[in-house]
């Protein structure tokens, strides 16, 4: 049986004309992914995040056995909204040794050199499956790959190792940082604002709040990383969004905001939100002596793991070798890794292409780089064949 060739600048084409942004789903790609898979006498299995709109790929070639290697990436990109492009998002467009678009390099171009090696893959006489999966909303908090990630778990011979291909030039990343989200909502007690004693200000609870959180970031950040690894060299805290209140003669009654902390591997992940709430508690007494009603509520809204080093893996092993490199790095951004790795599957990340060109506006990948990469699948090839 015999599909469509492509090079794996046209497959990048093919997979970046789909606007896969998060909030709209990644069906037609998907679609169009399992029936060229298909055309190679490929079979595909969808694992669901939200039926009809997100799906997972999952798709094995050679034998059906354990101890294959996995090539692994998402299909969803950030939007494009309120950035200015100089060219359309979702068309390749090539200048200067440059392929720009939506999701070149974070990260269809990894996925572009797998899908364009199928035919490769399936001529050889592989003794070691290789296998790929293609996950969904990864951008919004590694949440769509989680049901694949059990269903691999439960029902499929387990891997040898998993690749994922996120940006890193080619690098050979062990580890990465963690991350925990909240939201925190304050109620206070609604009054004119000329009787500020008859009401609880939600607005200046939170601000203490807010306080609160920054004297965590400092002790995080002056306790520093003692890998040495990181960048930056410390555990993280972070408030991204805040919003409350009504008028501004009004005490505000409501004020909520969102916050994350991204931790070092090995940390304890309960360690900053026990102490805020240590805080946050200490401040109820007063708020509810002017009003029972009052209160502060946090809700742990996602858990991303990170990933721990495992120097003797035979993910690291593979990964040092395909790669042609003597050592590995860290990054404190965070990817699927630690979701395959938490199952028991040693897990690395090595991919074409740098981060730092990823979410913005003229967004590219390096024709460099996707060649770079084309070199690590055909080592991969002999490896699973010898």
């Amino acid at each position: 049986m015999t599909g469509t060739h492509y090079t794996p600048r046209d497959m990048l084409a093919r997979l970046v004309a789909f606007d896969t942004t998060s909030r709209d789903g990644n069906i037609p790609l998907i679609d169009f992914v399992e029936a060229y898979l298909a055309d190679w006498g490929i079979k595909s299995l969808r694992v669901d995040y939200e039926a009809g709109k997100k799906t997972n790929l999952y798709a094995t070639i050679g034998p059906d056995i354990a101890g294959g290697i996995v090539l692994s990436g998402h299909t969803d990109v950030v939007p494009v909204d309120g950035q200015n492009w100089a060219t359309d998002p979702f068309e390749v467009v090539e200048k200067d040794g440059l392929l720009y678009g939506r999701g070149t390099c974070d990260m269809k171009g990894f996925l572009a050199n797998a899908l364009a090696l199928v035919p490769d893959f399936k001529a050889a006489k592989l003794k070691v499956p290789i296998h790929l999966a293609l996950s969904c909303d990864e951008e919004v908090g590694c949440v769509g790959v989680r049901p694949l990630v059990a269903y691999m778990k439960e029902h499929l011979p387990r891997p040898k190792a998993v690749i994922v291909g996120e940006p890193t030039l080619m690098k050979v990343v062990n580890a990465h940082k963690g991350a925990l989200t909240f939201a925190t909502e304050v109620i206070g007690h609604e009054a004119h604002s000329s009787y500020t004693h008859l009401g609880v200000n939600a607005i200046l609870v939170a601000g203490e709040l807010l306080t609160e959180i920054s004297r965590l970031a400092a002790e995080m950040r002056e306790r520093g990383d003692p890998s040495g690894r990181f960048n930056p060299p410390y555990t993280t805290v972070h408030v991204g969004l805040i919003e409350g209140g009504t008028a501004k003669n009004i005490i505000p009654r409501r004020c909520g905001f969102k916050w994350e902390t991204r931790l070092l591997p090995g940390s304890d992940p309960d360690e900053v939100p026990k102490k805020f709430n240590r805080f946050a508690h200490s401040l109820e007494p007063a708020m509810k002596a002017v009003a029972k009603e009052t209160g502060i509520t946090t809700d742990r809204t996602n858990s991303v793991p990170g990933l721990r080093p495992e120097p003797d893996s035979p993910a690291e092993h593979l990964a040092l070798h395909l790669a042609e490199a003597n050592g590995t790095e860290a990054v404190s951004y965070c990817t699927e890794a630690g979701l395959f790795q938490e199952i028991g599957i040693p897990s690395i990340i090595c991919g074409p292409g740098s981060i730092e060109q990823a979410h913005k506006p003229d967004e590219f990948i390096a024709i460099s780089e996707i060649e770079k990469c084309q070199g690590f699948m055909k080592r991969l090839i002999r490896h699973c064949v010898n």
